[in-house]
């Protein structure tokens, strides 16, 4: 399909020389001192005892350039391996929250690993979804746990690619070990590596950080997967205009995608943002702002000025509720992302300017993006789609519902909407008269109760819990056991 342009091609350029301007006469604050030993190999302008880089146009130019045009998100069961952009869209759950809806109270309450659990059963399960970025964290881990805590329970219930990010280098290689464990081995994960690793280096405005710029650095040189995201918030991390926003936010995934083809050229990347425009009134975060989509689209059109693969977390929203204001915020981002050719998508399941999962969200960002995925898929304009002869013969006020060419295509051309309600008013009276969200739970309840059994063998599962002792049950506990 042929993509909405928000973006002249002298925009994009603009942006661009921009970009390369920023870069050269501002620079960077680089924090961790063997990116800037790497910067300085490699053309870069520095000066003793600075944190502070220039990076000349020309060194930009030649290792932006090297980033492929593709990036692969491996799953444990490689049927859901996916790649972009020939995939897209890919649709993943945004990620990290520390709340979660309780499921049984409705209530806002601190997420566990027991819900991590619970959702990548339900991810597993909804065929909307592609990868699980874990959805939230886990507060009752082990102080020395963060991240395994999180990804055990996703391991034993998602064999989806999962996305995951790490504290510090210490907490990665425990990560990295229960991946070669589940895998059968280190050798046997390399050569399908089932985690996409995700970090956000550079830190708005033009700053580098220490602990994720270093773990980037690492997973680049080991060569796995991984990606970073920026992150400008116009009027508060970048200027309080959608082309100053676009510029400074460009001038950073040129730096970050410069520094991981200096680790090793070639390395897969995404030009994946998270760009806002902040309400001023408040300094509120306003990821489910129209102009959080007019961001991202235009992002996409720099990507692919660049030929780089992109995507974001767009689609989400500011509403505490699963409500109208949800659903619109939701629906018009993740439109405007789809017509604009992002390939990525995190927008699963969280509310509250991400900081609360809630499931029956979740249920009903899968039928989104099932509809997103139906118009990637776009207009057939075959002879027979065309379907001139068909509609000689049928003639003037006939009818085509009998037609072999409908019954061939009545549950492919269109949408079959499992959530969203299409029956009369009588008919959805008679059902019990009940709104998205209760539908939406209803399916999270019937989820919960079908194919439950953990995807980590008995073995493998022995041999974690003696590696990582006091690690997190991990179990997937039936919704009505849940104590709240």
């Amino acid at each position: 399909m042929s993509f909405a342009e928000l973006l002249t091609q002298e925009q994009v350029e603009q942006v661009h020389n921009a970009s390369l301007e920023i870069l050269q006469e501002v620079g960077l604050k680089v924090r961790y001192k063997p990116a800037r030993e790497l910067f300085a190999q490699h053309g870069a302008k520095t000066e003793a005892d600075s944190e502070f880089i220039k990076l000349p146009r020309e060194v930009v130019e030649k290792y932006r350039k090297m980033a492929p045009p593709a990036f692969t998100f491996h799953a444990r069961d490689p049927k859901f391996d996916k790649t972009i952009p020939r995939d897209s869209p890919v649709i993943v759950t945004a990620s990290s929250a520390p709340d979660i809806i309780d499921p049984v109270t409705g209530k806002e309450r601190r997420a566990e690993s027991s819900d991590i659990a619970r959702i990548a059963h339900l991810i597993n399960e909804l065929p909307g979804y592609d990868m699980f970025s874990i959805s939230t964290l886990a507060d009752d881990a082990p102080r020395d746990q963060f991240t395994i805590s999180r990804l055990y329970p996703a391991l034993k219930y998602c064999l989806k690619p999962i996305r995951v990010t790490t504290t510090d280098h210490k907490d990665t290689l425990a990560m990295m070990e229960m991946a070669h464990i589940v895998a059968g081995g280190r050798d046997a994960y390399m050569e399908h590596p089932f985690l996409t690793h995700h970090y956000c280096p550079t830190v708005s405005p033009l700053s580098m950080d220490i602990l994720s710029t270093e773990n980037v650095m690492y997973f680049a040189g080991e060569g796995l997967p991984v990606y970073p995201t920026i992150v400008p918030n116009a009027g508060l991390t970048s200027p309080m205009s959608m082309a100053g926003t676009l510029a400074q936010g460009n001038a950073e995934y040129l730096a970050t995608v410069a520094l991981m083809q200096m680790v090793k050229e070639g390395t897969p990347t995404i030009y994946a943002t998270l760009a806002t425009v902040a309400d001023m009134r408040s300094g509120a975060y306003t990821s489910g702002a129209i102009e959080c989509g007019m961001l991202h689209m235009a992002f996409a059109q720099i990507a692919r000025f660049y030929n780089v693969p992109c995507g974001g977390y767009i689609g989400l929203t500011n509403s505490k509720l699963n409500d109208a204001q949800a659903g619109y915020e939701t629906g018009m981002s993740a439109m405007g992302g789809t017509v604009g050719g992002m390939d990525m998508f995190n927008i699963g399941g969280l509310i509250d300017a991400l900081k609360t999962f809630d499931f029956a969200k979740a249920v009903i960002d899968d039928e989104v993006a099932q509809m997103m995925k139906r118009v990637k898929r776009g207009i057939s304009f075959s002879n027979e789609d065309l379907a001139v002869d068909l509609i000689k013969q049928i003639g003037p006020g006939g009818s085509f519902i009998v037609a072999k060419h409908t019954i061939n295509r009545m549950k492919t051309e269109a949408v079959m909407t499992k959530i969203a309600d299409r029956d009369a008013r009588t008919i959805w009276e008679k059902k019990g008269a009940t709104d998205i969200q209760a539908r939406a739970m209803k399916k999270v309840r019937e989820i919960m109760t079908n194919n439950t059994t953990s995807l980590i063998s008995s073995e493998i599962d022995e041999k974690l819990r003696a590696t990582f002792p006091g690690l997190v049950p991990g179990e997937l506990l039936p919704i009505e056991e849940h104590v709240a």
